[in-house]
């Protein structure tokens, strides 16, 4: 352009280089975590025999590895790479870029140490306790501090489609982490909800659909956007295409939550929202798809030697599958068969394996070679890469697939006399051992295939030499008049701050109808005149279920179907969960639904059971408990529980909390006294009597009256 001076600036690609590093050093952590996990479920000496190693406790540790500390560094790699060469701009601030990198690997680090010490939330890809949740808000205001001080510094004058996802995902990440994580502390390392019961259940999941929304789904497109047209040298198929999908996707994911509730306590109305919005979503999801494998048009042919293509379009059609999948599963006839079975952990892993690891496996592939200035090590390697990890996602998740069936299939069999064809819970789990075998190899290979590709790009960073800053020039922005007849949209996105305030709403209408009134309109929630508050030892016993992440392989929400009501009991209601902070419904059953468990069983049937669950239940896949039993329970922080939960509305009386630890000893007492009767010996204080407590306190209020005073 004539008369037009060029600004020149550096774009940073140290801060790229370090998460990208961040990405594939804790991807094999959380990988190796997650296949430690899945042998456990065939192997429960695998456990290792100590409370830090048992699969309640590895299981959110695999989780929020692969989450935040995987793919949460990949986003970062892949924004701080993409957005300054779409916006023509450095990153505003290399303080803040460098204080997001250490103060999330701070956080991933503190994770790595609360969780298999039992300090946790126990609320799914939530579970870090409140010091650490500060740190994460604070953590990613500075990361989207930073993005926004871009935009406004920005050369290009409009945003390209991919920084429109980038924004969703920071605006509503914030939103629903601040808002999930509401909580009353306790000391420094113990909270209690700001929700109970269905409320809980409802703002969780919330919570968790859309942290699998705009964590792992929204930053991701808006790579697509710019990682798959670069690798393809290709331009974006349609424009108006991604316009419609990025407003349906971020309006419409918000409200489809309650899916994960079907045929719960939550009211019903909730649920067919849930429904609703999460059947429409397929038409948005498939939107991305294909916009972006349409944008590989005439350029098929580069899929077959270029390994980076080869990930990106399984990527892409894994995120088609699992995205309609999701909405398939949202069915209430598809659900109930569904829910509570390995199905669930098999549509998590399609999108997670495929779209969220390949995606980030062909970014890291793509990235390499243009940060060194060099070519890929190996082509052959990657492409033997590509291959194992397809293997590994077929390995995982069929054998899950044919796990769920058969398992949901044997617990809603009737014989002909009308009763339960297998009224033992564990039948059904020894019938599908041989599929958790299955996963766990597909597991390795998956694994496998990463630590080929570590090799493969240390390998391409020591043939090349990194440049730390690479030079660019550009006209600088000048100030736009508004032209006649200009596309809204294009307008739209010449003003990123209008943007970021129209895309908040988008996503704030369908929480707020949701949840508000869950909150506020009492007939949403029945009280149950039978229902009390948990005395101060199963309060006891009930943090350490929480601590020991019992709720990943119980639930506790009996289902209104003849055959959950046969095998457990009365189904569950909503009023009973009034003082449960969190609620444990769970969302897998590995072992046999508790909500009714209490009073079922002897005190030392619960004694034995934690010891060693193989002598009353031969066959079982549970981890031994032996540490309980000798383990002494530090009651000390009670009084600040009772408090605690005083503040938040559990009617203990005035004053309570001096008379707690009295109370509590008599009931471990009363529990010793049983034990002694049926020839163990126990102490008072150790935390197998809390936990005896607790368990034998379950779904008893409902026994004593289904009297219901709305």
């Amino acid at each position: 352009m004539s008369g037009t001076t060029l600004e020149q600036f550096n774009y940073d690609n140290k801060i790229v280089k370090y998460f990208g590093v961040a990405t594939v050093a804790w991807g094999l952590v959380g990988m190796l975590v997650g296949l430690i996990a899945a042998i456990q479920l065939f192997l429960p000496e695998a456990n290792l025999g100590n409370p830090y190693t048992t699969f309640g406790r590895i299981r959110p540790l695999h989780t929020n590895a692969v989450i935040f500390a995987f793919v949460g560094n990949a986003i970062f790699a892949g924004i701080y790479y993409s957005m300054p060469r779409l916006l023509k701009a450095p990153m505003w601030s290399k303080a803040l870029s460098w204080i997001n990198f250490w103060g999330w690997q701070l956080i991933i680090l503190l994770a790595a140490i609360t969780l298999p010490l039992g300090i946790t939330t126990s609320k799914e890809y939530a579970e870090l306790e409140w010091p650490i949740d500060i740190l994460i808000a604070l953590v990613w205001v500075a990361f989207g501090a930073n993005m926004i001080g871009t935009l406004i510094k920005r050369r290009e004058k409009h945003m390209y489609v991919a920084i429109w996802f980038y924004l969703a995902s920071f605006v509503t990440v914030a939103v629903l982490h601040i808002f999930n994580s509401l909580a009353l502390p306790v000391s420094f390392l113990k909270s209690y909800s700001a929700y109970a019961g269905v409320q809980d259940a409802l703002v969780q999941w919330w919570y968790g659909h859309n942290a699998v929304a705009f964590f792992l789904t929204t930053p991701f497109l808006g790579l697509m956007y710019y990682y798959l047209p670069k690798a393809a040298n290709r331009p974006v198929y349609s424009y108006k295409l991604s316009i419609i999908h990025f407003w349906s996707l971020i309006f419409l994911y918000i409200w489809a939550g309650p899916h994960h509730l079907l045929y719960t306590a939550l009211p019903e109305w909730a649920q067919v929202l849930g429904v609703v919005f999460s059947v429409m979503l397929i038409a948005p999801s498939w939107g991305g798809m294909v916009n972006g494998l349409l944008t590989l048009r005439g350029a098929w042919d580069k899929v077959r030697v270029d390994p980076v293509l080869k990930f990106m379009v399984v990527a892409v059609t894994a995120y088609g599958m699992a995205t309609f999948e999701g909405p398939m599963l949202s069915l209430k006839n598809v659900n109930a068969i569904a829910h509570y079975t390995d199905w669930i952990v098999a549509h998590v892993h399609i999108g997670g394996l495929g779209w969220n690891g390949f995606f980030t496996f062909a970014m890291l592939y793509w990235l390499w070679p243009r940060m060194w200035k060099t070519n890929l090590y190996s082509t052959k390697l990657a492409t033997t890469h590509f291959w194992m990890g397809t293997l590994g996602i077929i390995f995982y998740a069929l054998p899950m697939y044919v796990a769920a069936l058969t398992q949901s299939l044997m617990w809603k069999e009737f014989s002909e006399a009308g009763r339960l064809a297998y009224p033992n819970f564990l039948e059904t789990v020894i019938q599908i051992v041989p599929m958790y075998m299955l996963r766990a190899l597909g597991g390795l290979l998956y694994l496998s295939g990463a630590i080929l590709m570590v090799y493969n790009l240390v390998k391409t960073a020591k043939q090349g030499s990194f440049q730390a800053e690479e030079a660019d020039e550009a006209a600088a922005l000048t100030p736009h008049k508004a032209e006649k007849g200009e596309f809204w949209h294009r307008a739209w996105e010449r003003k990123p701050v209008f943007f970021t305030i129209m895309a908040t709403v988008a996503i704030l209408i369908g929480g707020a109808i949701e949840i508000i009134p869950t909150i506020l309109v009492k007939s949403n929630v029945p009280t149950i005149s039978s229902v009390q508050p948990y005395t101060p030892l199963e309060l006891q016993g009930r943090d350490l279920y929480i601590s020991h992440g019992c709720v990943g392989c119980h639930s506790q929400m009996i289902r209104p179907f003849r055959s959950e009501t046969e095998r457990y009991g009365e189904y569950s209601k909503a009023g009973e969960y009034v003082y449960d902070r969190p609620f444990l419904w769970g969302s897998k059953r590995t072992g046999p639904d508790l909500h009714r468990v209490g009073g079922k069983y002897p005190d030392s049937w619960h004694y034995h059971h934690m010891v060693d669950p193989q002598s009353m239940s031969p066959g079982s896949l549970m981890p031994p408990y032996p540490w309980m039993a000798t383990n002494i329970m530090d009651h000390s922080n009670l009084p600040a529980k009772i408090k605690t939960l005083q503040k938040l509305g559990v009617p203990y009386p005035e004053g309570y909390e001096q008379q707690a630890h009295a109370d509590l000893m008599v009931q471990a007492e009363q529990i010793v006294a049983n034990l002694k009767s049926s020839g163990v010996e126990a102490m008072p204080e150790s935390e197998i009597v809390a936990l005896i407590a607790y368990l034998q306190r379950l779904g008893t209020d409902i026994k004593k009256t289904t009297a219901s005073n709305p």
